[in-house]
């Protein structure tokens, strides 16, 4: 049984998907078949099997699809609805979910589209122990330009952000976040309009002060929103149970 005290987690899954509409053109996402099973299947059994019980999907697009297929529990976990009732962007729909917790306990932030074989109680302990307002998951990345570069010092700590990283090998940011809820105190209204969390809340967070940490992780990474990594999914994800 873990230890780590994080049960709980956001799922960024409301997106268009645009550049995945000719492979996929009539399903959300996350919800994209991936060896038989939505992609978003895959990624909740990998959290649910380090002890995430409960789950917020912050969804808009063809929300539908998403919750027809998982309904309210998944193997054990509950699940709820954060819906956009207009496009929030990725920062609007994770202060909008984030409203649905209560208390003052860390928890997860996933992007709906990416798989990254963290270990979650590393990246809980590394946290906690540098009190971490921002905790991401860091992966190396071959592509230059596709991510969000970071500059790191050596305990950790974020000092830069570099969107559209031209730098192959650049330590990236990976999709997986550890967020304590006092970060999001302040934040703008979500119903003000459309907010880009690596283009608007990163950069204003960490200039006004925010502690931002990176721990790397060396395991499996797949983003499928272009279609060739989304073709290359089934032959990345670990093998999982059928449902």
């Amino acid at each position: 049984m873990n230890q780590h005290p994080i049960t709980s987690a956001i799922v960024l899954a409301g997106g268009l998907g645009t550049r995945l509409r000719a492979a996929v053109p009539d399903l959300p996402k996350p919800m994209a078949p991936v060896a038989g099973r939505p992609f978003l299947a895959h990624q909740l059994d990998q959290w649910i099997t380090q002890g995430i019980r409960d789950f917020v999907f912050a969804v808009g697009y063809r929300h539908e699809a998403i919750s027809g297929y998982f309904g309210d529990h998944y193997r054990g976990a509950t699940i709820r609805y954060s819906v956009e009732a207009a496009p929030l962007g990725t920062g609007g729909a994770l202060l909008q979910a984030a409203s649905m917790f209560a208390g003052n306990e860390r928890f997860l932030l996933l992007n709906g589209d990416t798989y990254f074989d963290v270990a979650l109680p590393a990246l809980a302990d590394f946290a906690i122990a540098r009190d971490a307002d921002w905790c991401f998951s860091l992966f190396v990345a071959a592509e230059p330009g596709r991510y969000m570069g970071m500059m790191v010092e050596a305990d950790g700590r974020i000092s830069a952000l570099i969107s559209d990283d031209q730098t192959p090998g650049r330590l990236a940011n990976g999709g997986v976040y550890l967020v304590h809820p006092r970060s999001l105190h302040g934040a703008p209204d979500p119903a003000q309009g459309a907010l880009s969390l690596e283009n608007d809340l990163f950069a204003a967070w960490l200039a006004q002060g925010q502690r931002f940490h990176g721990m790397a992780f060396g395991g499996r990474f797949i983003d499928i929103g272009v279609p060739h990594d989304y073709h290359r999914a089934a032959n990345v994800l670990p093998q999982t149970c059928e449902e």
